[in-house]
């Protein structure tokens, strides 16, 4: 295992507590968590396997048609699917810091993906605001909880939260394979390497590949030599693949092969897609089939999903994905934008099968983790968590939280969107446009698409929502967009 680096001397002494201090938390917490969790002879072992731009319709299980995810579609038979699960903002980076910390990203300033916090769009009506584009150190990660309770700690694939000073090693983790500030690779093919839009870009830690050897399949055989060596004691796989963003690349026999299935009236209709999102579901069930052999798949969680909705616009002329019946794609706070897939398999717990329908968000994980493994994590950062645990619905899926509201804050512009806010209470949903204080407002429940804007027809709730949603952004002391350059 590589060398740590530690930021700080508060981040040292969080992570090296001595064995007695460890044994001490760990005592705590198994009786905290003794009503939560089946009894196990160790402790749970934690997988999150997250895709890039994966679309809430790309898995067949949820509408796709042209594509064929077989091992997804397994899994969600095994686990609970949620139908109504977010992430925390419509791009990667935010997403990814909500993941890691329970936290609204508008906490802590990073809105928007890393290579964009420093230069925002100028020649607007607005100009966005200048956002972090570090995950800071003062923030907890569970990897930091799971590191010092004696846990192997491993991340594999895109990192996106920083330079090197704020690399998976200075976050909690062991291992770190692959992970940079990047948010993609040049190329999906060995080398993984070539000129981008800012320089020259790479994946690091993947010597001594093959010719036609593909980034999704080696980020896999990373992540799998890694279980092999951490089997025998309680650890946390962090395994972030790199698709199915951008570039749209896969091997040929695998593109022709969905090419040959394509039909009429298909929402899906790019075949390069489809086979990286065919090769994403084969990796999956790679995953899944070495915890299996490894004897450790029935005391692990496993959770599968998504950093943002799928990827609408056009790669060298052809439109990437659909996300149909939702309405757009990244970047917007239409639901194409935010919704996305989540399994999660809790085994011994979560009924098999079983469907969730309450609104869950990625700022979720992090509580949720934390109740499982039975671990209280640091008092001062959980006080202003955001989330909270999943684990009554991964119990109950026919349940409810103690939430009344999910938000979300975009100061920024996208080739789906203008600066925008949003908020989710119940069935409803508003959106707050920047650039003229416009609000739209919709019924999901009976208009998933986002159709029939009923902000006009229901002014008292429009109104209502918008003083939740600007009361909140208040509260976490969100950045709002300055006037711009671009005249009227």
């Amino acid at each position: 295992m590589r060398a740590r680096v530690f930021p700080s001397a508060a981040k040292t002494r969080s992570r090296l507590l001595c064995p007695i201090a460890v044994a001490v938390v760990m005592t705590i917490a198994s009786g905290a968590a003794a009503a939560e969790a089946p009894k196990t002879d160790r402790p749970w072992n934690v997988v999150i396997l997250l895709a890039d731009d994966l679309g809430w319709s790309d898995l067949a299980c949820q509408g796709g048609d042209l594509h064929r995810t077989p091992e997804l579609d397994k899994l969600a038979r095994q686990c609970v699917r949620f139908t109504d699960a977010y992430a925390a903002a419509p791009v990667c980076t935010p997403t990814r810091a909500s993941i890691h910390t329970g936290k609204y990203p508008a906490r802590f300033r990073m809105t928007t993906w890393r290579e964009s916090s420093d230069r925002p769009v100028k020649d607007r009506k607005l100009l966005a605001p200048i956002t972090v584009g570090d995950l800071p150190h003062e923030e907890t990660t569970f990897a930091e909880v799971l590191h010092a309770a004696g846990y192997a700690t491993a991340h594999v694939g895109k990192w996106h939260l920083g330079d090197a000073a704020f690399f998976p090693e200075t976050q909690g983790f062991d291992v770190n394979i692959g992970g940079t500030h990047w948010g993609a690779p040049a190329t999906y093919f060995f080398p993984y390497s070539g000129p981008a839009s800012d320089g020259f870009r790479y994946v690091p830690h993947l010597e001594f590949g093959a010719k036609g050897e593909y980034l999704t399949d080696r980020l896999t055989d990373e992540a799998l030599r890694v279980l092999d060596r951490v089997a025998d004691r309680p650890f946390f796989l962090n395994l972030c693949w790199h698709a199915v963003h951008t570039p749209i690349e896969a091997p040929d026999d695998q593109i022709e092969s969905c090419r040959e299935r394509l039909g009429p009236d298909m929402n899906h209709t790019n075949p390069i897609y489809a086979a990286m999102v065919e090769t994403l579901d084969r990796n999956v069930g790679r995953v899944l089939t070495k915890l299996d052999s490894l004897g450790v798949a029935d005391r692990t969680v496993v959770i599968f999903t998504s950093d943002n909705g799928g990827y609408v616009n056009q790669y060298r002329g052809q439109t990437v994905t659909n996300n149909a019946p939702l309405r757009s794609g990244k970047g917007s706070l239409y639901e194409g934008g935010v919704r996305v897939p989540l399994l999660i398999r809790w085994p011994g717990v979560t009924p098999k099968g079983a469907v969730c329908r309450e609104p869950v968000s990625t700022v979720d994980f992090y509580p949720t983790i934390l109740q499982i493994t039975g671990l209280p994590g640091d008092a001062k950062h959980n006080a202003a968590v955001d989330g909270v645990s999943l684990t009554p619905l991964l119990r109950d899926p026919s349940g409810s939280l103690p939430r009344k509201s999910l938000f979300w804050h975009f100061p920024h512009y996208y080739a789906t969107t203008t600066p925008v806010g949003s908020i989710r209470r119940g069935d409803w949903k508003l959106l707050e446009y920047f650039e003229d204080s416009r609000v739209e407002l919709y019924n999901l429940a009976e208009d998933l698409g986002e159709t029939r804007d009923q902000a006009s027809a229901r002014p008292e709730l429009a109104d209502a929502l918008r003083a939740e949603l600007r009361q909140w952004r208040s509260d976490v002391q969100a950045q709002v967009p300055s006037p711009g350059t671009q005249k009227e």
